[in-house]
């Protein structure tokens, strides 16, 4: 079984960041029977709308894509909610995709699912071996809830679910917010509001020196689409770029992109998270994928939409 043109597909958060440009890689490579549904329309935290909805459409594919997420302070104020909503909306969605005939589910996770201190470059099989980062343990036992319960029902059921860890994402379409953003939204943001305001210093938190992996949303898109069509393993499969930056060297490099000139203040009361999270991608690059869109071009691209008013 695999996907054709006519597959009916679901794409469950299609207006959030991985979403939009899931729907997008869809439609560029001709698949265009996409079911689309909006929160307002669709609450995947309700047990019984979302079986309605499954028994009514019936898919034949399904990307899970939809979840609550944010950076160190939102995990951080919200933990009850990032746990409840996650476990709430993969359990409603695997479920009812498996009950009403599904051929397959990618269920999105997250790198935070490893532990703070393992081993570098992470590999797949590391889950599991140590303590979490405590900054945003809520989420990652939820997407670890997630990606076991995928397991679960291939062992029992025999669904083919697949679960596919991505590193730290940006691109078109993130969250802005002034405190519940992630850090390459968050940097853009407070620069360029120190930009045009004048100011001559922006604080960033921590002490810059933790070392990140970023892949644009468009490249895990690409990514995502083959696995769905030719990834049908039970264990967890990384996506990153394989490249890693500090983020001291981040905000030197978004202060570039936006054209600010002021001084750059790290604040070391603040938390750092984990110190260090570069995936080990070599089982996805073995398929034939890479990503193509360097960190400069796309802080470049996403700047020029959200100053736009483009997302």
């Amino acid at each position: 079984m695999n996907m054709n043109p006519g597959s009916k597909i679901y794409v469950a958060g299609h207006r959030g960041m991985v979403g939009s440009a899931i729907v997008r890689r869809l439609l560029a490579d001709g698949f265009s029977n996409l079911v689309l549904q909006t929160r307002q329309d669709l609450d995947l935290t309700n047990q019984a709308d979302v079986d309605a909805f499954f028994a009514r459409e019936r898919p034949d594919y399904v990307f899970l894509a939809a979840a609550k997420v944010g950076g160190i302070h939102a995990n951080d104020t919200y933990p009850a909610e990032f746990l409840r909503d996650n476990l709430a909306i993969q359990a409603n969605v695997v479920h009812s995709a498996w009950k009403h005939g599904a051929k397959k589910l990618l269920l999105l996770g997250s790198s935070c699912i490893y532990p703070r201190d393992c081993p570098q470059p992470i590999k797949e099989d590391y889950l599991l071996t140590g303590p979490l980062e405590p900054t945003n343990e809520w989420y990652a036992i939820a997407k670890i809830a997630g990606l076991k319960m995928c397991q679960a029902y291939r062992k029992q059921y025999g669904f083919d679910a697949i679960c596919a860890m991505p590193t730290n994402l940006y691109g078109p379409g993130d969250n802005y917010h002034s405190e519940n953003s992630h850090v390459v939204p968050g940097l853009i943001r407070r620069i360029h509001e120190a930009k045009v305001a004048g100011k001559s210093e922006v604080v960033i938190w921590g002490t810059g020196t933790p070392l990140r992996e970023f892949l644009h949303a468009d490249d895990l898109a690409e990514a995502l689409v083959l696995l769905m069509r030719k990834y049908s393993e039970d264990e967890i499969i990384n996506v990153g770029s394989g490249k890693e930056i500090r983020i001291a060297e981040l905000a030197v490099l978004v202060s570039e992109v936006v054209g600010y000139r002021g001084w750059l203040r790290f604040d070391a009361l603040k938390p750092d998270g984990t110190p260090r999270k570069l995936l080990d991608s070599s089982r996805l690059a073995e398929m034939g994928w890479c990503p193509s869109i360097s960190l400069r071009e796309g802080l470049e691209r996403i700047y020029r939409a959200w100053t736009d008013g483009r997302g």
